[in-house]
């Protein structure tokens, strides 16, 4: 049972770790974490995967006292942390395919149950997470991630969302929304930018497997995500993580406004953020200020053809409507006013 810790320095930035009890901190808070993805990265200013990645995998070497195993996709989060021959991994991490994170690590764990059984324990002490980005999980590595749900398979998989290929040049993934303009999804013609009606819900599709553990959060909320992440390593079999991590490249956003347009997705509804447990949501994050769909998508260029003149008004009331839908879905509204 966890206590919820209110911050009430509203509108900046604060954390407030001073404020609390040691053992409330967050993980990033002591000078014990890991430091797993160390600094000297090449990641861009304002990369909300860097930020998310460091924060996802010193939480899961705090949960296992530093028994554990990264298997990593291609992706930005590879190319960025890897350049030859320097590393920023400060942990054993295993670079795979495109598409193979979840297969890579699925073998990993079983490799780690086979040593465990000939050492007489009944499990292994030493953990899995896999992980990959959008690109990675929804389309190339879609197979190999459903097989290691319908195997339950315990591996912790992260996705690191940022809605595009933006490692190979910002081309469309199916995580990419409606509207926004990508490399390959351009802002010409009738309806402009990604089309309505393509694309998979991760989330979703991973609580139809019915494996033990599925979230989502941002990198607007730090401690949500850590406590997630050590959530999910205190369980065994198939884990799922997915984490809205804004790309101010790819996005077209200024690179101060990671965290803001992280935290804007949630408030309108169009990221919920939710936790659960064998296909059934146990838990949400309820939003604070609701506030409509164009305070979130005005500050990225990505949608930019969506205002002016003249503009996509169809499309908007069809991004405020999904996000709308999602709000009654998972109830994200306190009725309670508080």
């Amino acid at each position: 049972m966890s206590t919820q810790i209110k911050f009430y320095q509203t509108g900046t930035f604060t954390v407030g770790n001073r404020l609390l009890d040691e053992d409330q901190r967050s993980v990033q808070s002591s000078e014990a974490r890991s430091n797993s993805l160390n600094s000297g990265h090449r990641a861009c200013q304002g990369c909300g995967e860097a930020l998310g990645a460091r924060y996802v995998v010193d939480a899961a070497m705090r949960a296992t006292h530093n028994q554990l195993i990264a298997a990593n996709a291609t992706g930005c989060l590879e190319v960025f942390s890897t350049p030859y021959p320097e590393t920023s991994w400060q942990l054993p991490w295993i670079h795979s395919l495109f598409g193979n994170a979840a297969a890579v690590g699925t073998g990993i764990a079983a490799a780690l149950k086979v040593k465990a059984q000939k050492a007489g324990k009944a499990m292994s002490d030493v953990r899995v997470i896999a992980q990959g980005g959008d690109g990675g999980t929804t389309d190339i590595g879609f197979g190999c991630l459903s097989g290691m749900f319908e195997r339950n398979d315990d591996v912790l998989y992260i996705c690191y969302d940022n809605e595009a290929y933006m490692n190979t040049g910002v081309q469309r993934s199916s995580a990419t929304p409606m509207g926004a303009r990508t490399a390959t999804t351009m802002a010409v013609g009738p309806h402009p930018g990604a089309p309505q009606g393509q694309g998979k819900n991760l989330p979703l599709i991973a609580m139809a497997h019915e494996i033990p553990y599925v979230a989502t959060a941002t990198v607007a909320d730090l401690r949500d995500l850590e406590a997630k992440v050590e959530k999910a390593m205190s369980i065994r079999g198939a884990r799922y993580l997915h984490v809205l991590v804004p790309c101010p490249l790819g996005w077209g956003s200024a690179s101060h406004d990671t965290i803001k347009l992280a935290r804007l997705a949630r408030e309108t509804g169009i990221f919920p953020v939710f936790e659960a447990e064998r296909g059934e949501v146990t838990a949400v994050t309820k939003i604070r200020r609701h506030v409509p769909v164009e305070d979130y998508l005005k500050p990225q260029r990505r949608f930019a053809h969506l205002f002016g003149t003249p503009g996509q008004p169809g499309m908007l009331a069809q991004i405020q409507a999904d996000a709308d839908r999602n709000i009654r879905r998972f109830k994200l509204l306190d009725e309670t006013g508080e």
